[in-house]
């Protein structure tokens, strides 16, 4: 069964910098564009960036655009977010989902925790 595995959330002061991973297994891994969609406490779902299967096209919300960087090592089947320079805004949950782009987004890992706090 399709499962996606994220790591590497947690406390962080503003400007410094957290790299996030996601683990998948079950399917295909290198067929699939991959996203990051956070949310933030008290809001709704936030797209935050996405790589397509080959992994040669990125594209990021203009929020994060410069600062964050999304990768993918097929031959490890794993999906990572760079973040750098992170502000307090940053905050929230940060969850790694199968699909973006045209595709839709059908499965979803179960989250991990970014605060971006002084």
């Amino acid at each position: 069964q399709v499962q996606l595995v994220e790591s590497g959330g947690g406390l962080v002061q503003p400007g410094g910098s957290l790299r996030l991973s996601c683990a998948a297994s079950g399917f295909t891994f290198n067929v699939y564009t991959m996203s990051w969609v956070r949310q933030a406490p008290g809001k709704g779902l936030e797209w935050v960036s996405d790589i397509n299967g080959g992994g040669g096209s990125t594209y990021y919300a203009d929020s994060v655009k410069g600062r964050f960087t999304i990768s993918r090592d097929n031959a490890q089947n794993t999906l990572h977010l760079q973040m750098n320079r992170l502000k307090p805004e940053d905050t929230a949950v940060y969850y790694c989902a199968r699909g973006g782009g045209t595709d839709e987004f059908d499965y979803w890992g179960q989250g991990t925790q970014v605060t971006v706090s002084s």
